[in-house]
């Protein structure tokens, strides 16, 4: 086969200019004003993975934003490789903290700066590159391509898995690749092996019928902030543990082995501190401060409201308050489960004089993977042919839902392979990927497409 990475070296300054077309396009899926453009940015895919030689490309219509579908079978007898995506964006606010306008890409610094640069766009789009070196090198791919790019993502892609069921035997494939996680540190190729689930709550607190001057009727009727505060405070310990009965049943132990490999990687308290500009670390007792990230559950607030927050005085006791608390899990605890639990033990600490309601908003199960199946050598391969450096695994602390609904689905395993950089804005102002990992990463997907098709 002849050499794709000169292909890609050639062609780099116009799959660069190419990416910019696409993260101009302002695909916020959250957002019903973003309509027409989610749809527009699903119709340039399509153009795109057509000209970069897939044989099929085309929109599904969802009950929601339409899935990309693209495929390329031209390689009897050799594996299937499904690759995922999404080219949906967060919302770009607050405008006023980005550098240059969130839709308008800008380079800077070797940066590519812009909403969905990392998250997922510029991730996705090596995919199409690799695919177009191959082609344009080769005539041909040395697997079968299957790709499935939603525009659902970041509203917890409520029609994908549905969509998948429904073409279970059409999805059928050796093995699934996800780029939409990171690497460790610059320069440290990295595979992604577990991911926490999630439970997401909204927490509801009622007292008087409506508000009350808290000169009148202060002391006398329960204030619904300061029962929501105590709730709060009463769901960890002394010790950073959650308080939540039953909370740890289904925590499984983390082996020597995974904590040493843990410990190896370069990583320094004092840097994460520094890098997130807290005055110091806290978590659960008796672990370090990656194993609070990536193997223990968690329970945080995620917002809080309640009474007057506006400019000055309005001495107000408020007729009800609301947190929202998301809760990250780890293996094999079950996102229903923990929903169950903390409602009645929220239920179970709340005073007399108020009343609660408790939603469960959104939630998904965690996820760990198996390295010993074939395709995670071939990936940490054609990582290290790439980076010149011997990967690492590691986990993440957030959750992808849908990655367990692919390997339950479709009975295949599922490799994240990242290349966002630690500190790249994901979610938020001024997001960027790095130009450099966009090349290396474009680089990595063609060789390992090579080394599965070898391997046959």
């Amino acid at each position: 086969m002849a050499d794709t990475s000169e292909y890609l070296r050639e062609h780099r300054e116009r799959h660069e200019e190419e990416l910019k077309r696409f993260v101009a396009i302002p695909s916020v899926s959250a957002r019903s004003e973003y309509q027409a453009d989610v749809r527009r940015a699903a119709d340039w895919l399509v153009e795109r993975l057509l000209e970069a030689g897939m044989a099929t490309a085309e929109v599904h219509p969802t009950e929601g934003h339409p899935v990309v579908v693209s495929e390329w079978r031209g390689a009897p007898g050799a594996p299937t490789l499904l690759v995922y995506g999404h080219y949906d964006v967060q919302p770009p606010e607050p405008l006023d903290e980005w550098t240059s306008p969130p839709f308008e890409p800008e380079v800077r610094d070797g940066k590519l700066y812009g909403r969905g640069s990392v998250d997922d766009k510029g991730q996705l789009y090596m995919y199409l590159k690799a695919v177009e070196a191959h082609i344009a090198v080769n005539g041909r791919l040395p697997v079968n391509l299957v790709m499935i790019i939603e525009g659902e993502e970041e509203i917890g892609s409520p029609n994908l898995e549905s969509f998948l069921v429904e073409n279970r035997e059409r999805f059928a494939c050796d093995a699934v690749l996800i780029s939409d996680t990171g690497m460790f540190a610059p320069g440290l190729p990295s595979i992604t092996n577990g991911l926490r689930g999630l439970a997401y709550m909204e927490l509801r607190v009622q007292g008087p019928a409506g508000d009350l001057h808290s000169g009148s009727y202060g002391g006398a009727v329960v204030n619904p902030a300061i029962a929501l505060a105590g709730i709060i405070a009463k769901l960890h310990d002394e010790h950073g543990r959650v308080t939540i009965p039953g909370f740890y049943d289904g925590v499984l132990p983390l082996s020597e082995e995974d904590r040493k490999r843990i410990a190896a990687l370069p990583f320094t308290d004092e840097e994460f501190r520094e890098e997130v500009g807290s005055p110091a670390l806290g978590g659960e007792e008796g672990f370090g401060t990656l194993e609070r990230l990536w193997v223990r559950p968690t329970l945080d607030v995620n917002g809080l409201l309640s009474g007057y927050t506006g400019e000055g005085a309005k001495t107000v006791l408020p007729a009800r308050a609301m947190a929202k608390i998301s809760m990250r899990l780890v293996p094999d605890q079950n996102y229903r489960d923990i929903e169950e639990k903390f409602t009645s033990y929220v239920r179970s600490l709340a005073p007399a004089g108020v009343s609660v309601e408790i939603v469960a908003l959104h939630g998904g199960e965690p996820w760990h993977a198996d390295p010993a199946h074939s395709i995670f050598q071939d990936v940490a391969a054609a990582l290290k042919e790439a980076f010149g450096k011997e990967p690492v695994h590691i986990r993440e602390g957030g959750s992808i839902p849908i990655v367990g609904a692919f390997e339950q689905t479709l009975n295949a395993p599922v490799v994240l392979l990242g290349f966002a950089l630690p500190g790249s804005n994901a979610h938020a102002p001024n997001e960027w990927y790095s130009l450099e990992n966009y090349t290396l990463g474009t680089k990595t997907i063609a060789l390992l497409l090579d080394k599965v098709g070898a391997r046959g």
